[in-house]
């Protein structure tokens, strides 16, 4: 497993398939438990994200830590990872070809990692498996697809644009750590 995600990393640090390849500085595979069952996949990295090449490193990263301790979690529990690997310019929204260029390496992160629990961090991520779907329906909900459990969050920065979803995004953590709590009695 290890060697799998590290040649994959390889992969996605020197990829060219896209046009964000020719501006970035690092490619940002991701990063956390390999091991785990768990996989928070978010849009894009953002300029702090490019310059360290880890994702959620700034302010969102902050937030993002701050509402895994309310539902319980850690970075070293979970893995973290984005739909894009490289930052867009001027921190716009990721394009279809580019999430279509970065979508082998997304499937491989998970066929390797095999996570029971997919937390999708925006509505871009979420569009991956729910793409009718709005985040403001769908947030903090539990559908099964294939072989995991799909929950549809706000993005960590959605709460310092709109100061009113703050209440909302926590507390959907809190029903996270629930929910967490009482499946791995029953094994995820």
């Amino acid at each position: 497993m290890i060697k799998s995600i590290n040649k994959l990393n390889i992969a996605i640090k020197s990829c060219t398939l896209c046009m964000l390849s020719q501006n970035r500085i690092n490619a940002v595979p991701g990063t956390g438990n390999i091991q785990s069952n768990i996989m928070l996949i978010g849009e894009a990295p953002g300029k702090n994200e490019d310059q360290i090449g880890m994702p959620f490193t700034g302010t969102s990263g902050k937030y993002l830590d701050k509402l895994l301790s309310i539902a319980s979690l850690n970075r070293e529990l979970v893995f973290i990872t984005n739909l894009v690997k490289c930052k867009p310019p001027s921190n716009r929204d990721p394009l279809l070809d580019e999430i279509t260029a970065c979508s082998t390496y997304l499937n491989e992160q998970i066929n390797i990692i095999k996570p029971k629990l997919i937390i999708t961090l925006g509505r871009y991520s979420l569009k991956n498996w729910m793409p009718r779907e709005t985040i403001s329906n769908v947030h903090g909900t539990y559908k099964k697809i294939d072989n995991f459990i799909l929950v549809p969050m706000y993005h960590p920065a959605a709460a310092m644009y709109r100061g009113s979803l703050r209440k909302i995004i926590e507390n959907d953590y809190v029903e996270l750590g629930k929910f967490i709590n009482t499946t791995n009695r029953i094994g995820i």
